[in-house]
């Protein structure tokens, strides 16, 4: 009966007429149907037939077109729910389905933004996960359009990872970042949805557990891909850069590491996860990326998904069947059917009827699963015994342990009784010996501090004299200069006196020739009157004067042309005086100003010298005034403890305080040395500071610090400090007036001691100190503890 019925809807489907417009209705038709079902509020995990009938609609239409014109018309905005199943399908259809569907996706990325940010300022435990979960959506999508080469579900061969990350350090560089983003957003959506769960095995097996947990499965599918690819790109990063180069990466993956093994640690412990995939194990530690033989042992961690079983729900009709009778040719082969048998058991079947049998199979598909779930609580059951009895097994062995642990306990007790009194006296010791301790550190430390104050001060004073040396060195050239200048200026001087005296005696004898050719000229004159008369008088000898009075003119014109030469000579000689006499004034006045610059600058060094030289004694009595407070600090701790009544416990043999004492008095020794030498290096500072003379003929500068002053006060403030205390601790044990005369002299030993101090921080007091006046208490504190050892 039932396969005739069927024969109409077979025949129907391979009629000739079956246009690809109908195909396509039914298409869209079934898509939708798998998409609502798939896509539901009901806090249930997403069945897989509904899943996979989408993925093949992907692939039946070679994209994403059909499922996002039915997924962009679901009210996402108005259930957590409803947002986080379709996070779920997506993820799905993007590992699983058709390689265009990721640019499809690509086209509805600010829907998915969307969704993410207004769930993500929402308060709601699905919300948040929505939000978590398309932040993965948009990073999984922008990674596998930006590496083409690797599919959505990120499987591919180590050849072609090689192939993709190339022989470019930078690009392996940056892919290996963008899966460590990857990555995060992965373990980030697996934090997030473990947080929300408790991990117990029931949980696992409700509904709105594994609605939560039924995601994670395609997480665990990407997590192991790429894990596995980071491990490969960084020893291939590790052979290309240095190990300090890629330290963050290193750190970074550890991080990951730990994150991915513990996720899948839990996953494995879930029984929701066991009968739906197979979750590799990770190794106990990270792969040691500085050594290249640990990539030989790195093993691919791979994902098995078992085989489904047969679900027990009825496959989803692909063809609408109605209920009312079919049109044309069925209605006929029905009634010739019932025509030619009679209708089935004699009567016609009524809606009641179907009801009943619809009923009656729901009852036996309810019984099939409950069998499936009472077959899985009684393995549940045997799981637990086994814990359960496991668990006892441990117990025992722990009560053993408890009572072993007991006897020993006992045992315990005893030594424990023993030790205490010891530990007591040890505690009370150590408390002591701690302080002490700690006041010695912290006073070392203070000295180790104007220890290098001292140094720093020596230095700037080291600094100070070589200076000194090259401004004595400075002068000293300087005074080279003007000796040489002044050695010049004498030869100028020499030379010019020399020309003066050539230039008188050329002009003496330039005036000499001049008188006697005027001589010669006035006797050639009187000789041509003569000659003139004696023309007169002899008109014979005309033609013989005529001449020698040409020759005689000649001779005037020689003469007179020589001494124009000699008095041009001696205007040359003249002008060469005054310019030789400009040269040397202009030489001495650029002397003197240099001369006047030196002593300026020599003035201004010595007066830097003497302001530092000043800066450097009140530093050190600035150190020397903060040693002195920190000794009075000191010394009048231990006065003060000598009438602290939680010091009458404290005992001390005679032995020990006459050490002290003793030690303390060559301690009063030392101060005194380092005051005289203080004082004296206060006397002399000054007068070095006075000296007008060139730094290069001054004798070396005394030693102008107070290390040595400084030092024999601290040892001395501890050692008095010291001998106070062991004092009063030895006047414990000694009869009445032997301890009242010790306690008396220790106070008079602290108030010298303190007076001395608070002289010491005065500049006027500091000059008449005597340190001598400590040495009388100090031997009376010597000769009473002497007294009681006898």
């Amino acid at each position: 009966m039932n396969s005739i019925k069927n024969v109409p809807a077979r025949v129907l489907s391979r009629r000739p007429g079956h246009s690809l417009e109908a195909e396509r209705e039914q298409f869209d038709k079934t898509q939708a149907i798998s998409i609502s079902k798939a896509i539901n509020t009901q806090e249930a995990p997403v069945k897989e037939k509904h899943a996979r009938r989408i993925i093949l609609g992907t692939h039946h239409e070679k994209g994403a077109f059909t499922f996002w014109s039915y997924a962009i018309g679901l009210p996402l905005p108005s259930s957590s729910i409803l947002s986080w199943k379709f996070c779920h399908v997506l993820h799905k259809v993007l590992r699983d389905g058709h390689p265009n569907v990721l640019h499809d996706c690509q086209r509805y990325r600010s829907n998915i933004r969307e969704i993410g940010d207004l769930w993500g300022h929402l308060h709601d435990r699905y919300g948040q996960l929505v939000n978590v979960y398309t932040k993965l959506l948009l990073t999984k999508i922008s990674f596998h359009l930006k590496h083409p080469q690797f599919p959505a579900g990120l499987e591919v061969t180590d050849e072609v990872l090689e192939k993709s990350a190339g022989t470019d350090v930078n690009n392996i560089f940056q892919l290996t970042v963008e899966m460590f983003d990857y990555m995060d957003c992965e373990l980030k959506l697996s934090e997030s949805v473990f947080r929300q769960l408790n991990t117990a095995i029931a949980v696992s097996q409700m509904s709105s557990g594994q609605c939560r947990l039924a995601p994670l499965i395609q997480v665990i599918q990407d997590c192991s891909h790429l894990y596995h690819y980071t491990v490969k790109l960084l020893f291939k990063l590790h052979s290309c850069l240095p190990a300090d180069t890629l330290q963050g990466h290193r750190d970074r993956f550890h991080e990951q590491f730990h994150s991915l093994r513990n996720f899948f640690r839990r996953a494995s412990d879930m029984l929701y996860f066991k009968r739906l995939i197979q979750i590799p194990r990770l190794p106990e530690g990270p792969p040691n990326f500085l050594r290249a033989s640990a990539l030989a042992e790195h093993i691919k961690p791979v994902v098995v998904i078992p085989e489904e079983a047969p679900e027990d729900e009825e496959p989803e009709n692909l063809i609408e069947i109605s209920t009312g009778p079919p049109a044309g040719e069925p209605v006929v082969v029905a009634d010739l059917f019932n025509q030619t048998f009679g209708p089935p058991n004699g009567s016609v079947k009524d809606d009641r009827d179907l009801q009943i049998e619809s009923l009656k199979r729901e009852v036996e598909m309810l019984r099939s699963e409950l069998e499936k779930i009472k077959l899985e609580a009684q393995r549940y059951i045997s799981q637990l015994k086994s814990q359960v009895n496991a668990l006892e097994g441990e117990l025992e062995e722990q009560r053993k342990q408890k009572q072993k642990a007991l006897v020993d306990n006992e045992q315990l007790r005893h030594e424990l009784a023993q030790l205490r009194a010891a530990q007591l006296e040890g505690e009370r010791s150590q408390g002591l010996r701690e302080e002490a301790e700690r006041k010695a550190s912290a006073t070392e430390a203070r000295y180790n501090k104007l220890k290098e104050k001292h140094s720093e001060l020596v230095h700037v004073h080291a600094e100070l004299l070589r200076k000194n040396a090259d401004t004595a060195k400075q002068l000293t050239v300087t005074q080279q200069s003007q000796e040489e200048v002044a050695r010049v200026k004498e030869q100028l001087a020499f030379q010019v006196e020399q020309v003066k005296r050539e230039s008188e005696l050329k002009l003496e004898e330039q005036s000499d020739q001049l008188e006697k050719l005027k001589r010669e000229l006035e006797a050639k004159a009187g000789e041509l009157a003569h000659v003139q008369e004696a023309l007169s008088h002899t008109q014979q000898s005309e033609s013989e004067l005529s001449s020698r009075l040409d020759t005689l003119s000649v001779e005037k014109d020689a003469l007179s042309g020589a001494v124009r030469q000699r008095e041009a000579d001696l205007l040359a000689a003249q002008t060469l005086v005054r310019e030789t006499e400009a040269a040397l004034n202009r030489e001495q006045q650029r002397s003197s100003r240099e001369q006047g610059e030196l002593q300026g600058r020599l003035a201004e060094k010595e007066s830097q010298e003497q302001g530092l030289r000043q800066r450097l004694l009140d530093e050190q009595f600035a150190v020397l005034q903060g040693a002195a407070a920190e000794a009075a600090g000191i010394l009048q701790d231990a006065v003060s403890k000598l009438d602290d009544p939680l010091h009458l416990r404290c005992t001390s043999s005679p032995d020990y305080l006459v050490s002290r004492a003793q030690e303390a008095l060559d301690a009063v020794s030392a101060l005194e040395e380092g005051h005289a030498q203080y004082l004296t290096s206060l006397a002399v500072v000054p007068v070095l500071v006075s000296q007008c003379h060139p730094p290069s003929t001054l004798a070396p500068p005394t030693r102008t610090d107070a290390s040595t002053l400084v030092a024999a006060l601290t040892r001395f403030s501890h050692l008095a400090a010291d001998t106070i205390v062991n004092g009063g601790a030895t006047s414990h044990l000694a009869p009445t007036d032997p301890a009242d005369r010790l306690i008396d002299t220790c106070r008079e030993c602290g108030a010298r001691a303190l007076e001395l101090m608070g002289q010491l921080q005065d500049r006027q007091a500091l000059r008449h100190m005597q340190a001598s006046l400590l040495r009388t208490p100090l031997q009376g504190i010597l000769q009473l503890g002497q007294v009681r050892r006898s």
